[in-house]
C-alpha cells in the first residue's frame, strides 16, 4: 500500500510539474513576443538619431539604412528566442526537428497558392480602401542590381525565415499545441498575431492567411522546418521578380492570359493543401479552445499594444495621406 502511494503521489507531482512547465513557457513565449515587438522600436529610434547626425534628412532612402532596417528587427527576434530558451528551459532541439519529407512539398504548394491566387484578393481589399482615400506607404527595398541581391536575399529572405518562424511557430505555436490549446485556436490566434505584427493594414489579410497556413503546416508537420522553407521562398521570390524588374516603374508586366493561369493553377494548389492538411492529415490534431491562455496574453500584451497602436497609426496616416 506504502508503494502504491507513493507511485501515485509521483505521478501527481510530475503532472503537477508538467503543468508548471507548460503554463511558465507559455507565459515566456508571450513575453518573447512582447520583447520582439518593443526592442526594435527602441533600436530603430535610436539608430535614426545616429543616422540624422551621420547622413543627413535623406538617411532614410540610402542602402545601408534600408539594409539595416531589414537586420534590426531580425537581432531582436534572435535576442528574444535566446531569452526565451534560457529562461522557459524549452529544449532548442525540439524546436528545431525534423518531419517527413511531404510537408515541404505542401508547405512549398501552399505559399504559391497564397502568393500567386490570394494575393490577387488582397489587391481587390486594397482597392476597397483606396476608394475611401487611404494611400499605402510601400515598403521600400534597397537597391537589388547586381551584388547588392545577395545581402538583400540573406537579410530579407534567410534571416526571416529563420527567427520569425522560430518566433512565430517554434516558440508560440509549438507551446499553445503543447499546451492543450484546440488546432483552430493555435492557428487563428497566432495567424492574428502574426498579422498584427507586421502592422500594414493593406496586407492584413494576406499576411493573416499566411500566418494561419505556416501555423498549420508547423502543427501537422510537427516541424518549423516546412514553414520556414515556405517563408524563404515568399520573401526570396518577392526579391528576384522585383530585380528582374515585375510591375517595377519601366519594367515588365505578365501577359493577361499567363496571369490568370498562374492565378488559377496557384489557387489549386492553395485548396489541395488546405484540403489535405484540415481534412486527410491529423497529425498533432487537437479539439478545444484556448487553455490557460492568460499566462501567454498577460506575457505579450505590451507586445499587441506596440503592434496595435502601430497598426492604427499606419492606418489613420495612410487615409490621412490621401
Amino acid at each position: 500500500m506504502d508503494n502504491r502511494r507513493k507511485n501515485r503521489y509521483n505521478g501527481n507531482m510530475e503532472q503537477q510539474e508538467g503543468v508548471h512547465f507548460q503554463r511558465r513557457a507559455l507565459s515566456e513565449a508571450g513575453i518573447a513576443y512582447s520583447v520582439s515587438a518593443v526592442l526594435p522600436v527602441f533600436l530603430s529610434l535610436i539608430v535614426g538619431v545616429i543616422a540624422v547626425l551621420a547622413a543627413g534628412e535623406n538617411y532614410a532612402e540610402t542602402d545601408w539604412y534600408l539594409f539595416l532596417s531589414y537586420l534590426l528587427p531580425q537581432m531582436c527576434f534572435a535576442a528574444a528566442a535566446v531569452v526565451f530558451f534560457r529562461r522557459s528551459k524549452v529544449s532548442v532541439r525540439r524546436t528545431y526537428c525534423g518531419c517527413k519529407w511531404h510537408y515541404f512539398v505542401v508547405a512549398v504548394l501552399l505559399q504559391f497558392g497564397l502568393m500567386f491566387s490570394l494575393s490577387e484578393l488582397n489587391n481587390y481589399f486594397i482597392a476597397f480602401l483606396e476608394r475611401f482615400g487611404y494611400v499605402s506607404a510601400g515598403v521600400p527595398l534597397p537597391s537589388l542590381d547586381g551584388w547588392y541581391l545577395l545581402p538583400a536575399m540573406l537579410i530579407i529572405a534567410v534571416l526571416p525565415a529563420v527567427f520569425e518562424e522560430t518566433l512565430f511557430r517554434g516558440i508560440m505555436v509549438k507551446n499553445m499545441s503543447a499546451s492543450g490549446w484546440g488546432t483552430a485556436a493555435t492557428v487563428l490566434v497566432s495567424g492574428a498575431m502574426f498579422s498584427l505584427f507586421h502592422g500594414r493594414p493593406e496586407q492584413t489579410l494576406y499576411q493573416f492567411a499566411c500566418g494561419m497556413c505556416f501555423a498549420l503546416v508547423a502543427l501537422r508537420a510537427g516541424s518549423i522546418l516546412p514553414s520556414a522553407v515556405a517563408h524563404f521562398c515568399n520573401n526570396a521570390a518577392i526579391l528576384a521578380l522585383t530585380a528582374a524588374g515585375y510591375e517595377t516603374e519601366g519594367g515588365w508586366t505578365m501577359p493577361l492570359g499567363w496571369n490568370i493561369g498562374l492565378t488559377v493553377a496557384s489557387a489549386v494548389c492553395l485548396v489541395a493543401a488546405l484540403v489535405y492538411l484540415i481534412f486527410f492529415d491529423k497529425n498533432n490534431a487537437r479539439k478545444g479552445g484556448v487553455k490557460d491562455g492568460k499566462p501567454f496574453f498577460f506575457g505579450a500584451a505590451v507586445g499587441i499594444a506596440v503592434c496595435a497602436v502601430t497598426w492604427i497609426v499606419t492606418l489613420v496616416s495612410g487615409f490621412a495621406g490621401g
